[in-house]
């Protein structure tokens, strides 16, 4: 047993430089900053095409922004201030954050004029210990100006573009009411690396419509992406939501997951998964009071994480085990 252990750390090392079973977000920024660095979220007022009529309204069904905004994000902020609010939460928090990423999470956050958004990104990327900016954004809201903005920028700072994929499969897009199709994400992901900028991914597992094996198979369909992060959540049903709604309505046409078939549907998932790609983060984590669905006993996402480590490595097993590039 001891020397599988050893084996093991020796391979994840070469692959990563750490002897985690995933590439792991926080080891990656030290490796990459040589000390923990911290993203601070910003509520910049944004709004989406699916909200505003352009391409639909309403927004996509699962979605409530008010239930993962942290309390000093208030779009009626100046960028500024709620940077350094955010700065002094975390060093509070997290005590060795000594450098921080300006997360514009809110919303489309490239959803406006090129010139509005200059506007709001550089004074961010003025202020001491902000290193680079994380833009959380929809496929259909870039185009090559802005993406020729972000390739500058990415020469002296630390640029990633966060697209929400959701699912590679249409009929979920459709039905959730996302506005554009999976195709729109693949040609955007590989247009925004084609001008050397970082693409992030974010899915959600147990949209309804979606059967377990259809879940698990589009891990071979973003293995293709040319992605450098990636992040899961577990379907949640949101107060105020379309969703909701549907749920309350007819609750059979929805599956979600209990916390242990989830961790097992996440080692296998990651079993397959490019090892290349950092994964941020594997649940969503939503304050009880927003919740429709039940909570898996007001777990924090620190413990499933840990939960999921100590299945990996009761499995010995890693992230990308079985991955195969055809």
């Amino acid at each position: 047993m001891r020397a599988h252990i050893v084996n093991f750390m020796i391979e994840t090392a070469h692959i990563w430089g750490h002897s985690r079973r995933f590439n792991a977000y926080a080891q990656y920024f030290e490796r990459t900053f040589g000390e923990r660095v911290q993203k601070t979220t910003i509520d910049a007022g944004f709004t989406c095409p699916n909200r505003d009529g352009k391409v639909a309204r309403g927004g996509c069904t699962y979605c409530n922004n008010d239930a993962f905004n942290p309390s000093y994000n208030d779009p009626k902020k100046p960028v500024i201030q709620q940077i350094q609010e955010g700065m002094e939460f975390h060093a509070n928090r997290y005590r060795r954050a000594g450098k921080f990423l300006a997360y514009f999470q809110a919303y489309s956050n490239t959803y406006a004029p090129l010139e509005e958004l200059k506007r709001l990104y550089g004074p961010a990327l003025e202020m001491e210990n902000v290193v680079g900016l994380v833009i959380g954004t929809r496929s259909d809201c870039m185009d090559e100006e802005k993406l020729q903005y972000f390739a500058e920028i990415s020469k002296t700072h630390y640029v990633i573009l966060e697209y929400g994929i959701e699912s590679t499969y249409d009929k979920t897009l459709k039905r959730i009411n996302r506005g554009h199709d999976f195709q729109n994400v693949v040609d955007m992901i590989h247009l925004t690396k084609s001008y050397g900028v970082k693409t992030g991914g974010h899915m959600i597992f147990g949209l309804p419509g979606e059967s377990r094996d259809e879940m698990m198979e589009q891990v071979h369909v973003l293995n293709q992406l040319p992605l450098n992060n990636i992040k899961f959540h577990q379907l949640q049903i949101i107060k105020g939501t379309a969703m909701a709604k549907e749920y309350r309505n007819n609750p059979e046409n929805f599956e979600l997951f209990g916390m242990e078939e989830y961790i097992g549907f996440m080692v296998r998932f990651l079993e397959q998964l490019n090892p290349s790609f950092v994964v941020e983060r594997f649940a969503g984590e939503v304050p009880p009071r927003f919740l429709v669905s039940q909570a898996w006993g007001n777990l924090r996402n620190d413990q499933i994480l840990q939960s999921i480590e100590r299945e990996l490595e009761s499995q010995n097993t890693r992230q990308g085990k079985f991955f195969s590039k055809s």
